[in-house]
């Protein structure tokens, strides 16, 4: 496990939690670019994130969110696709064994533009209308099932370079990500 704290919700509103998660990402991006970090550190952390809070969002979030009617089909579906690219940029930058060169800071760049891209996404598409069409007391149901679930992936160190190859090459298999953009 890693010294970085990603904190650990037990509950509260799904939408704030979520949030919280994305201040998170910022934060570690931020780090990562920092070449007076440790970025060996950061890049854990930010796997185990990412993984852990992908996994608890399509498992919960999405499904519930669009059984209530608060966003389509589509915008759960283009979430998992975006979940899938951040993964494989994720993936890019863990393959790497030095975190001091070109080729680590283009990876963190690609990072960090297909996972700001998401998190803006997310919060216009997806968290807003959640606010809008999901009552208090669901939307604290599911930030404990999103905390929780969250919670234990990151227990389970999700965030390994084998268990991150694993997922990219199901969600290739699964048809989220693009071959052409390798």
């Amino acid at each position: 496990m890693t010294a970085i704290d990603l904190g650990r919700p037990v509950q509260g509103d799904v939408v704030e939690l979520i949030l919280d998660d994305h201040r998170r990402f910022e934060t570690l991006l931020r780090d990562l670019r920092n070449s007076s970090s440790d970025r060996d550190a950061v890049r854990r952390a930010f796997a185990a994130l990412h993984v852990a809070h992908a996994e608890a969002e399509e498992k919960y979030v999405y499904p519930k969110l669009r059984k209530k009617h608060a966003v389509g089909a589509h915008e759960a579906e283009h979430g998992e696709e975006e979940h899938a690219e951040g993964h494989q940029a994720l993936l890019a930058v863990l393959e790497l064994k030095g975190t001091d060169t070109q080729a680590f800071d283009d990876a963190v760049e690609e990072l960090a533009k297909v996972v700001n891209h998401h998190l803006t996404e997310e919060e216009l598409t997806i968290l807003n209308p959640a606010r809008e069409d999901v009552g208090p007391q669901v939307r604290a149901e599911l930030g404990e099932q999103f905390a929780t679930e969250r919670n234990a992936q990151i227990d389970a160190d999700c965030g390994t370079l084998t268990n991150v190859r694993k997922i990219v090459a199901a969600a290739r298999t699964e048809g989220l990500l693009d071959d052409d953009e390798d």
